[in-house]
């Protein structure tokens, strides 16, 4: 690299082990260079919970390293390769605006990717620009700090770095890049890739570093001759997805592209796109612009995840027994147990909400009753928790009706057969229903006053609220505000 696009400095130390990799999994390519490079918005706080030097980060050569226009010295910034089912359709992909400068070991031990997104074009750009605008960059560090805020595993942002160039999508806007954390960025649809166009040893060798990376737990076992790891993998990637869905499903998040490129196997929520969550309880609920079918509606993602594991299961096969019947059998087995471990965890997830401490099967009717309730009187999901957790059911909209008095007078039953108190049945409900979500009405106001006025405080009040969802000492009560049904569906885009 030349010497004018680095910087030398031991404030900050990245490694790449992703290149160990055949070299067909990625390319090594550097960010653009760009005009004016200038930090939007540090994340302060995650700057010092992974114990990055903060007083850098916050310097001009800080920029110039957020935004791209300079690397490390010494480190290899790669765009990633991968394909991936887009719709149910096979295609091949890649980092079309992505630059993964290297992975960063945190003070907690736990290994990093720093990512750039809107960097420049790739080898993978497919004829786009590779570039981004402000807008969604700030959406996605919105969004994205708002899950974390919920305990939802999740890709973080660290960044966002105006670049003092222009994009042009429909118009013109103003351009910027999102660095962001992730455990890694290695996808399903990385393994699609390494199985359609590598072969088997690549898969294998994908395998090994994912397991290395994500699940030492699998390693720790080899010794076992009768072991085989690659089985392990697929159960724990499924276990981890069955988990991280039904914490969406809980708190009413709609991803908007579930394509197997979209999905991590490290368990994160990765690539906030068309994403928003849901307001009126609607289990139809679509708010992608693309997804005219409702492939990716709120009552669909269980299912598509379980699709998309079973994709995921098909690039193992040749790992899993060398009799491909045999192997057919282990794959189809463990992708069928995606359900019951989703209905385990999102089960346990509601029964929480409810302040149900040990759920019982008759338990399962009174929460699909109270979800009915809310479609037929088209309650706000969130609110509808909130108030319950407060003991504020009077001032949900549903409150008179005779159906909803009866469900009120069959829980407290249910609740009064507990042998906890009703102090613990409220701090249960209480840490499990958020006060605040990223409301799609709040995150639009915020971005209004960000890209068109240049006025940061609403974005930065929002997320430093978004920070403490479950703090019911201290409500920020003019976000609990339930917008009103709109005409016009809310929609959202992808912001390439």
């Amino acid at each position: 690299m030349s010497g004018n696009r680095t910087i030398n400095t031991n404030k900050i130390l990245l490694k790449n082990t992703f290149i160990k990799l055949p070299n067909l999994f990625y390319t090594k390519q550097l960010p653009d260079s760009i005009p004016s490079p200038h930090i939007w918005i540090l994340n302060d706080k995650l700057v010092r919970d992974l114990g990055m030097d903060l007083t850098f980060l916050q310097s001009k050569e800080g920029a110039e390293f957020l935004s791209g226009n300079q690397v490390l010295k010494n480190t290899n910034p790669i765009a990633q390769a991968y394909a991936g089912h887009q719709f149910g359709y096979f295609t091949m992909l890649g980092d079309g605006r992505a630059i993964l400068l290297g992975e960063y070991q945190a003070k907690d031990g736990e290994r990093y990717d720093i990512q750039l997104k809107g960097s420049g074009r790739t080898p993978y750009s497919r004829g786009g620009d590779g570039k981004a605008a402000l807008g969604p960059m700030l959406r996605e560090y919105i969004i994205s700090e708002g899950m974390h805020g919920l305990g939802i595993p999740t890709t973080r942002s660290l960044a966002v770095s105006i670049t003092g160039e222009t994009v042009i999508r429909e118009e013109m806007l103003e351009g910027a890049v999102l660095t962001r954390i992730a455990k890694s960025h290695i996808r399903v649809g990385t393994f699609e890739y390494a199985s359609k166009f590598l072969g088997k040893e690549s898969v294998k060798a994908l395998a090994d570093y994912t397991i290395n990376r994500h699940f030492p737990i699998i390693e720790d076992s080899k010794e076992d001759a009768t072991y085989n790891v690659y089985h392990s993998l697929l159960q724990e990637v499924i276990k981890k997805q069955a988990y991280l869905i039904a914490k969406w499903q809980l708190v009413g998040f709609i991803h908007g592209v579930m394509n197997t490129d979209n999905m991590a196997v490290s368990g994160e929520t990765i690539d906030y796109g068309p994403c928003a969550f849901m307001d009126r309880y609607k289990p139809d609920t679509v708010f992608s612009s693309i997804d005219t079918k409702k492939r990716y509606a709120y009552q669909n993602q269980p299912t598509i995840a379980m699709w998309n594991l079973a994709r995921f299961s098909e690039t193992l096969l040749q790992l899993l027994d060398p009799n491909p019947s045999k192997a057919i059998q282990i794959a189809e087995k463990e992708v069928m147990e995606f359900t019951q471990l989703y209905q385990k965890y999102w089960l346990d997830g509601m029964g929480k909400k409810l302040g149900i401490f040990s759920l019982k099967k008759e338990d399962i009717n009174l929460i699909k009753q109270l979800l009915d309730l809310m479609q037929k009187y088209k309650a706000d999901y969130t609110d509808s928790f909130f108030q319950l957790s407060r003991g504020t059911t009077e001032q949900l909209e549903m409150y008179p009706a005779q159906g909803f008095q009866q469900w009120l007078s069959l829980w407290k039953n249910r609740l009064s057969s507990q042998n906890q108190s009703e102090e613990e049945v409220k701090k249960i409900m209480q840490q499990n229903n958020p006060t605040i979500i990223p409301r799609n009405y709040l995150v639009e106001e915020a971005l209004e006053a960000a890209v068109k006025k240049q006025d940061k405080s609403i974005m930065k009040k929002l997320v430093d609220a978004l920070q403490n969802p479950y703090n019911y000492e201290n409500i920020p009560l003019p976000y609990t505000k339930v917008p009103k049904e709109n005409s016009c569906p809310y929609k959202t885009y992808c912001g390439t």
